[in-house]
């Protein structure tokens, strides 16, 4: 099938192909990534967390929210030369891409984002391709990221729609395509993805593909990241997600959205190396390395690296999909009209277990 056909798929035939049996599913899913991708080779992208807790968001799995009572230290905003020092140790490691990650809602424009569009030109040139996810942006923004050299932008949506409001009050999902689109408009490849394992339903999992198949250009890369349930948020209690259900969602990620790059990421370190082979073998052809995850374990890259050997996995240099970005001196920087100056929305709706867990915070 091609991207086109691909992208006419309703929920309701994701879903068919979601539920078929899994050796059939994985046949499948297997021939697919052939025919686009080398399966001999897989993208090691390194994540940095360049400010790390303090988010006002009430997302329901994450640690770094202001409002839940966790063991994450909170950090101010790195300097550039820590973030070279990280970009070359993750070169040196094996890694192509670096993504920085700030605990922000939004980014503003101020002196931490000049701070991180100098940070984007340091790690370009390394040679590394730089991504970012830093909350919403708006068009401008995207635009002067592009022009300090950025590759790649990260914004999940997460999951579906529907399933969205039993996770996130504080920005709607509208929000988040639209950041997308701003990405997708200042030249910017597109990184999103979403959680498994946060109580959505299989039909909320693919309520999420469809709307990335729908999109007119679907998301070079797709994490699929597997809940990490920490304690002191408002889905610690979840329970961890089977490997057959990661291998049946990166499978069918791998069918619906064929020309994606699909990302092994969060939860790795609850797999098996023989688990970790057959997601391979299913379609993923990224992972994350590194010590963690933004504030999550993940393994460690000398284990990947065995692994890669005994599968016969090489990791891919940078830029193999596409072209360094040339940083300009000079951004040009969109005339701010009023109606560019974006109001992120805030839904309203409450959330009874993530209220509870503010609470016990507020209230020991």
């Amino acid at each position: 099938m091609t991207q086109n056909t691909i992208s006419s798929l309703t929920k309701e035939q994701i879903l068919d192909i979601y539920n078929q049996p899994l050796i059939d599913l994985l046949f499948e899913a297997s021939k697919v990534h052939r025919l686009h991708h080398d399966p001999k080779k897989v993208q090691v992208s390194t994540l940095l967390s360049i400010k790390t807790g303090g988010c006002p968001e009430d997302c329901g799995y994450c640690p770094q929210a202001a409002r839940y009572h966790t063991d994450i230290e909170k950090n101010d905003l790195m300097s550039c030369s820590q973030v070279k020092a990280q970009a070359l140790r993750a070169k040196a490691s094996g890694s192509s891409r670096l993504c920085l990650g700030a605990a922000w809602r939004n980014v503003k424009d101020d002196a931490d984002f000049e701070q991180v569009l100098e940070m984007v030109k340091t790690v370009n040139s390394t040679g590394l391709e730089v991504c970012c996810t830093l909350g919403m942006l708006t068009e401008s923004q995207a635009k002067r990221l592009a022009d300090a050299g950025l590759y790649a932008y990260n914004h999940n949506l997460d999951s579906g729609e529907e399933y969205y409001k039993e996770i996130i009050s504080t920005r709607g999902y509208e929000d988040r395509l639209k950041t997308i689109e701003n990405v997708r408009t200042a030249g910017v490849t597109v990184c999103s993805g979403g959680i498994i394992g946060m109580g959505e339903s299989a039909e909320d999992r693919c309520s999420m593909l469809a709307t990335y198949a729908a999109m007119e250009t679907p998301p070079e890369s797709i994490p699929i990241n597997a809940l990490v349930a920490v304690e002191g948020t408002p889905l610690e209690e979840q329970q961890p997600v089977t490997i057959w259900e990661m291998l049946r969602m990166i499978a069918t990620t791998r069918l619906v959205l064929p020309t994606s790059v699909i990302r092994l990421s969060a939860g790795r370190t609850g797999m098996t190396e023989e688990g970790q082979a057959m997601c391979y073998m299913a379609g993923a052809g990224s992972i994350f390395a590194g010590d963690k995850l933004l504030t999550t374990p993940n393994p460690d890259v000398n284990k990947d690296m065995e692994l890669f050997k005994i599968l016969g996995i090489t990791p891919s240099a940078p830029y193999e999909k596409g072209e360094q970005p040339v940083v300009k001196d000079e951004p040009v920087i969109l005339n701010t009209h009023p109606e560019e100056k974006v109001k992120w929305s805030r839904p309203g709706h409450k959330i009874e277990r993530n209220e509870a867990k503010r609470i016990r915070k507020n209230n020991p």
